[in-house]
């Protein structure tokens, strides 16, 4: 009877998976931060909402006096505080879903993915030097080229790729179950 015992475990072969996926193009990059920037612009409108909340009750409570401003919206549009904020959350959104899924909401409609070139999640430092390169998304420009790298993409050290519909709907961040599939079919 022959040993069927596979040496390789189920997080080398969704490695190896990911490697095989191909680099993404310009337009499908562009679709999915299209698409990103209306899931960005509810984050934002609920992130508002939120501060305009703390504002308001702080000014009812007595922290802060709004007598010197039309209302509460001028008082947020000239505080840096504010700006910081809003520029925390929009960080917080990209880090946090490129650092554990690999993928934000468009680019999992678009089945997208960053990623190191070992197929593995980029990390938040990377997540941070991606954001800062990326001129708002002009960097991806330099996906139109033969090696389709995108400018954020050679400084963060990862690459962007196009998954495969099995990889696309795996579910969880971390979760295997296309895996375990796999092993009681085999």
């Amino acid at each position: 009877m022959a040993n069927n015992t596979n040496p390789k475990t189920p997080q080398l072969l969704l490695a190896e998976r990911y490697q095989a996926c191909e680099r993404a193009s310009f337009f499908k990059r562009l679709g999915a931060y299209i698409y990103d920037l209306f899931a960005l612009g509810a984050i934002l409108m609920l992130a508002a909402i939120l501060a305009l909340l703390v504002v308001t009750i702080s000014n009812k409570v007595g922290l802060i006096d709004l007598s010197l401003y039309e209302d509460t919206a001028q008082y947020l549009g000239q505080s840096p505080i504010y700006l910081a904020y809003l520029c925390i959350v929009i960080i917080g959104f990209y880090a946090y879903f490129w650092t554990q899924a690999g993928q934000t909401i468009g680019m999992k409609a678009w089945r997208l993915r960053v990623q190191n070139s070992d197929g593995s999640n980029i990390t938040f430092t990377q997540s941070l030097i991606r954001m800062a390169t990326s001129a708002f998304g002009l960097g991806n420009i330099m996906a139109l080229l033969t090696s389709r790298n995108a400018f954020q993409d050679l400084w963060a050290e990862s690459e962007v790729v196009v998954l495969s519909k099995e990889l696309n709907n795996w579910k969880g961040f971390k979760g295997m179950a296309f895996m375990d599939e796999d092993k009681n079919n085999g």
